[in-house]
């Protein structure tokens, strides 16, 4: 079983930049597909980023061209880098992590499909 830690939140300013860092522990991360997702408040958790074993990645409509999902398998880290910052992208930023194995890539966008999450970083970004 994996563990998983979120870090690198905090405040921004529109069109600015932070790196979100997901720790693993327990298991090596080249078993699992990650994933990120988003929860703004009043909001129902949604995709953000998906990196699949095979290292294919998906993104949403709404940051595709700003966030990159990287991992570094040697260090058990998967990274989100997030460039020109909007306001919107304000929320709780879940890492998430799946050993199930799929050849159908539209199940990276569901939050079902993984089976282990972080704690949440939360991410500000004032206009």
């Amino acid at each position: 079983q994996v563990q998983l830690v979120e870090s690198g939140g905090g405040l921004a300013q529109a069109g600015g930049s932070l790196r979100l860092s997901c720790a693993a522990s327990g298991r090596t991360l080249s078993s699992y597909a990650m994933g990120w997702f988003r929860q703004a408040p009043g909001k129902e958790r949604e995709f953000v980023a998906a990196h699949s074993r095979s290292d294919n990645t998906y993104y949403a409509d709404s940051v595709k061209g700003r966030f990159t999902i990287s991992r570094d398998n040697a260090k058990n880290t998967v990274y989100l880098q997030m460039n020109s910052l909007k306001p919107e992208d304000t929320a709780v930023y879940y890492c998430a992590a799946s050993d199930t194995v799929t050849y159908y890539s539209g199940f990276y966008y569901r939050a079902a499909f993984y089976g282990y999450w972080g704690q949440g970083t939360q991410v500000t970004v004032s206009s």
